[in-house]
Parts: C-alpha cells; sequence; structure tokens
C-alpha cells in the first residue's frame, strides 16, 4: 500500500516538532513569530478560496436558504458549476485527498458488503460522479454468523476520509425514464464528507442505492417458505384439496361418481384457506422485515460515518487544506534553514522529511514537497535558482511576512 501525503499530526505538534529540532541546533530565534505570520496568511488566502466556493455553489445549492438577487440563467448555473468543480478539486488536492478511481468504484460494487447489505446503484442518474479519499489502511473485523458460533476474521482497505461530489441529470431526464427523484432536486450538485469507509461499502455512500436481497437471504426465506407452505397444505389443506380434485376429475369427465359438497366440507376449504392466506401473509411479512432490517443497518452505518453535507462540507475541508498547507510550509522551511549554503534540491528536502518521520516518529508518508515550496517561494521566503531552494534568514522572513499585512488593503 502506498504511502499517504497527509500528515498525521496537529499543525500545533508541527510547529513544536520544528521548534525541538531548530534548537538542537541553536537556531530557534523567532522561530514562533515566524509560524504565526505564516499560519495567519495561509489562513487568509483560504478565507478567500471559502468564499469563492460558496458563491460559485450557491445557483445549484440544494439546501440553500437565501434569495437571488437577479434570476439565475442555465448558462450562469453550468459556468458556475465548471468553476465550483474545478476550485473543489483543486481544495481537495490540498488537503492531500486522492481521487478513487473508476476501478476501485467497481471492485466496490463487486465486493461483499462487511454491513451484509446488498446494493443496486443507478449510475444512469447522475451527469458527473467523483470520489476522493484520504488516509488508506488495512483493518481487521471479526464477522460473526450462525447466532455469534461461527466467528471469521476479515482483513479489508479502509478510507479514514471520504469526500463525494455528485451532480444528477436535469428534469427532462427523469420525466422522460418515469421517475420520481426521491430526496434530491434534479440538476443539484450534493458534496457530502464520510469518515472511516470500507472500500468494499463505497456504494452505500451514493444518494440513491437500493437495498436488495442477497442471494442467501433469498434462499434461507425461499427454503423456510417453502417448507412451512408444504406443511399448512398437507395438514390444514389435506382434505380440502382431495375434496377439489375429486370435483375437478368429476367436471372433467375423468371419475363417473358425483362428488357431494357438504356445509361441513365448505367450511373446511374456508378454514383451510384462511389459514393458507395466513401463512402466505406471514412469510411476506418476514420478507418485508428482512428488507427492512437491512436498510437500518445501513442508515445506522451512515449516521455514524457521515461528517459533513453541501456547503458545510466546505468549511471542514478548506480547514484540512489549510491545516496541512501550514504544515508543509512550515516543515520544507524548517529542513531549509538547516541546509549547507548552497541550499538544496527539492528531491533532497523530501527525502530528509520522509526519513525524519520514518526515524523520529516512525510514521511513512510522502511529503508532498512541490506545493510547499511553491508556496514558500511565492510568499518570497525562500529563493529557487533553478535547482537548488535557499531560505531567506527567519528575522528576514519575519519582516516579509508582516510587510505583506501592513501592504494587503493599500488604497
Amino acid at each position: 500500500m502506498s504511502s499517504d501525503r497527509f500528515i498525521p499530526f496537529l499543525k500545533k505538534d508541527i510547529v513544536q516538532m520544528c521548534a525541538e529540532r531548530l534548537n538542537q541546533h541553536g537556531d530557534n530565534t523567532e522561530f514562533a513569530t515566524f509560524c504565526t505570520l505564516l499560519i495567519n496568511r495561509i489562513h487568509y488566502e483560504y478565507h478567500q478560496k471559502l468564499e469563492s466556493l460558496k458563491d460559485h455553489y450557491a445557483p445549484f445549492d440544494p439546501d440553500k436558504v437565501t434569495r437571488n438577487l437577479r434570476s439565475v440563467t442555465p448558462e450562469d448555473k453550468i459556468a458556475s458549476q465548471k468553476a465550483f468543480a474545478k476550485e473543489f478539486a483543486e481544495l481537495l488536492d490540498s488537503a492531500n485527498f486522492e481521487q478513487i478511481t473508476d476501478a476501485d468504484l467497481q471492485d466496490a460494487l463487486t465486493e461483499e458488503s462487511l454491513f451484509k447489505v446488498r446494493l443496486e446503484v443507478s449510475f444512469s442518474d447522475f451527469a458527473e460522479v467523483v470520489f476522493y479519499r484520504r488516509g488508506e489502511s488495512k483493518k481487521t473485523e471479526v464477522l460473526r454468523s450462525f447466532w455469534g458460533l461461527r466467528k471469521k476474521p476479515l482483513t479489508f482497505t479502509n478510507y479514514d476520509r471520504v469526500a463525494v461530489y455528485i451532480t444528477f441529470k436535469d428534469e427532462a431526464y427523469f420525466k422522460a425514464q418515469s421517475k420520481t427523484p426521491f430526496g434530491f432536486t434534479p440538476g443539484s450538485t450534493i458534496v457530502k464528507l464520510f469518515q472511516n469507509v470500507p472500500k468494499a461499502d463505497l456504494e452505500m455512500l451514493f444518494p440513491n442505492s437500493e437495498v436488495r436481497m442477497r442471494p442467501i437471504d433469498k434462499v434461507v426465506i425461499g427454503s423456510s417458505a417453502a417448507i412451512g407452505g408444504v406443511v399448512v397444505l398437507v395438514t390444514k389443506l389435506g382434505a380440502s384439496i382431495l375434496l377439489l380434485a375429486s370435483l375437478f376429475a368429476f367436471w372433467l369427465g375423468l371419475k363417473d361418481e358425483a362428488v357431494e359438497v357438504t356445509t361441513q366440507h365448505l367450511i373446511t376449504l374456508g378454514i383451510g384457506l384462511g389459514v393458507f392466506g395466513s401463512f402466505i401473509f406471514k412469510e411476506w411479512s418476514k420478507f418485508k422485515n428482512r428488507k427492512i432490517k437491512f436498510m437500518k443497518a445501513l442508515s445506522d452505518n451512515l449516521y455514524f460515518k457521515n461528517l459533513d453535507n453541501n456547503s458545510g462540507v466546505f468549511h471542514t475541508l478548506i480547514d484540512a487544506a489549510e491545516e496541512e498547507d501550514c504544515k508543509e510550509a512550515i516543515l520544507a522551511y524548517t529542513f531549509l534553514l538547516q541546509a549547507p549554503s548552497e541550499g538544496l534540491t527539492d528531491e533532497k528536502i523530501d527525502q530528509q522529511i520522509e526519513q525524519w518521520f520514518k526515524d523520529k516518529y516512525d510514521c511513512e508518508l510522502d511529503f508532498d514537497v512541490a506545493d510547499a515550496l511553491d508556496k514558500l517561494v511565492r510568499m518570497e521566503l525562500v529563493h529557487y535558482t533553478g535547482t537548488h531552494y535557499t531560505p531567506r534568514p527567519i528575522n528576514e522572513a519575519v519582516k516579509v511576512l508582516d510587510e505583506y499585512w501592513d501592504g494587503l488593503h493599500e488604497f
């Protein structure tokens, strides 16, 4: 399993870890001030991204509670959707999410669910479907069957976070298909964020997934119904069946002797049919109750896995992306402060940081060095010679960050 770009430490812990590393070399001057100014600048930039996401999502937000100042044309809506999709993908990349491939989604549809629920998804209802995940790991759960007598360990791939971006087709499609949208608006875009999702259960995150009986469930219910039906027919309807068989044989000319039907025969037949009808209703109720049980298992599972929905997802992801950017920038600058005078290449910085995490904190990760260095160069905190990166002295870097705020709103 490949290493993840996500850095599994809090921002404040990264600041402390880097401060301790610098202190070992006697170079911890103004570091706390530098980190505070850098974090505040990144926070301001992400605030602007959040406002842009909200504005572009507003025309097709299914949870919108505000009124439009002017009418939104179909062209405006399409333009907003394109802009939103681009910004949302960039945000997820900044938060160190990886896109889940079509092959992974197909695997999820074919693999057995951990929750013993078979789901069916109508992909034709969607204009666009994109899944992202962060934090991939292997977990083991013990599955119990036969009333807990049988225990089977199952190892599976688990995603710590899964973001879902789905755009439904327009109203004309659903009318043409004679489908009634339930729980969503045609043409709308939904955004959801989940936690701790097994790869085999990705299909449960689709908004139109429907519970279906598994083959084993059909066999269990069918066998029970067949055996019970035979017992009812023999014990409750045996005499009535023989009487009916004799009547049909006489009517068809297969039997010469007339059959006398008495009131007692009719009462027996009525009671037998009533018992059989009651049996059919009971078996149908069993089938419906088992399906309801599966639907409850699905809803209970989603209840604890759902983190946020639609525009609320932006705030969660913005915070995650901001956190990752701060950690990456602080780490890259810290290691550059300890570099030789000629600086370091991006490959060398990447290698040193990943090895440091592995040796000191027993943590393997794929550090996003390109994003960290691009940010530092753009902020003029690091110089790039074409091959090597060299940092501004920390006192100069603090002045550069401070001057940014001084000149932010000049009129």
